[in-house]
């Protein structure tokens, strides 16, 4: 059967991986060098968030989606190496997921938690925090290794991974299917929101009382350094997380539908299934961004990205007037 939509995500997932590893390298060299003004608790999430995406990059796209169209007879499809792939992209789409949320959670504890702030925003606790959390979605998603059986077995190799009938069935797997729903995506949209609309609302009211306080009126417009740096840490945490709500929506809203109604569209010609792959795209196109992102709204990260941009060339350049000396 004719499937359209198929043929864009085989180029598609090409480009996504051509792009989304580069850039994502990018931002791991360039922030974990601590040159981009930024605290080293928010350094060491945003390092973590990108080391994330790089392994969904590879585990999700490279591994599963392009190897399903353009190499379906490798070695990546002997069963026991597919399971372990799918609870690789799995675990690392969840820990991008959760480090987005882990990193809006610190942002809103050192804009509005002011007493907190000195205890929790620390490059200590980040680190314990990010590492419990890749160890727990890690364990959490080592079940879904055995829902898989083979297709075929040719030379007592087994070949394909097709979800057990059981998997739909067995009480205990419908638990841990509801777990894993709730858990991603629905419950980092439910955080993400409440934490983004309760930065607001601290950010509305301190900065009424804090004009108050310097007795500013609409006439006046000397500069304050405590709302500046703010107001710069409130734009990077919201073009992240707003990128983040809105690259995830259509598969949200798709992935919701799907579990309330207990049927999944094979149909490929029907609106919703297209919607659902479109949403699969936007997803994993949410990998890529938030190194343009940084670009976007941190000056020094475009410096250095400019520097590192810069250094072979000049390297080059260094060898050549050396050896002509």
């Amino acid at each position: 059967m004719h499937r359209p939509i198929n043929n864009i995500q085989k180029i598609y997932y090409i480009i996504l991986a051509v792009i989304g590893v580069p850039v994502n390298l990018l931002s791991i060299v360039i922030l974990s060098r601590g040159k981009c003004g930024l605290s080293t608790c928010t350094t060491r999430y945003l390092v973590a968030m990108a080391t994330a995406d790089l392994l969904v990059i590879i585990s999700d796209v490279i591994l599963r989606r392009i190897s399903y169209y353009y190499f379906p007879e490798s070695f990546l499809n002997i069963t026991p190496v597919c399971s372990v792939i799918f609870v690789l992209s799995r675990a690392t789409t969840d820990c991008s997921v959760w480090f987005t949320v882990t990193f809006s959670f610190d942002r809103f504890v050192a804009i509005c938690c002011q007493k907190l702030k000195t205890k929790y925003c620390t490059e200590k606790t980040a680190a314990v925090v990010l590492a419990t959390s890749c160890i727990l979605f890690c364990l959490k998603d080592i079940p879904f290794y055995f829902i898989f059986e083979p297709g075929e077995i040719i030379d007592n190799i087994p070949w394909g991974c097709y979800i057990k009938s059981s998997y739909y069935t067995e009480p205990r797997w419908k638990g841990i299917d509801l777990f894993d729903t709730v858990l991603t995506p629905l419950l980092p949209f439910a955080f993400i929101l409440l934490l983004n609309t309760l930065t607001v609302r601290h950010i509305l009211v301190a900065s009424r009382v804090r004009k108050g306080l310097r007795g500013q009126s609409k006439e006046e417009n000397r500069s304050d350094p405590e709302m500046e740096s703010r107001r710069k840490s409130v734009i990077l945490l919201f073009t992240i997380s707003g990128s983040f709500i809105l690259l995830w929506m259509m598969y949200v809203i798709y992935f919701t539908n799907c579990n309330i109604s207990g049927t999944y569209l094979e149909d490929y010609t029907d609106p919703f299934y297209v919607f659902g792959q479109v949403g699969w795209m936007l997803q994993a196109l949410s990998c890529c961004t938030n190194t343009f992102i940084y670009g976007a709204t941190q000056s020094k990260f475009r410096e250095q990205v400019k520097n590192t941009v810069k250094y072979p060339v000049t390297s080059i350049n260094r060898l050549i007037n050396k050896l002509h000396n």
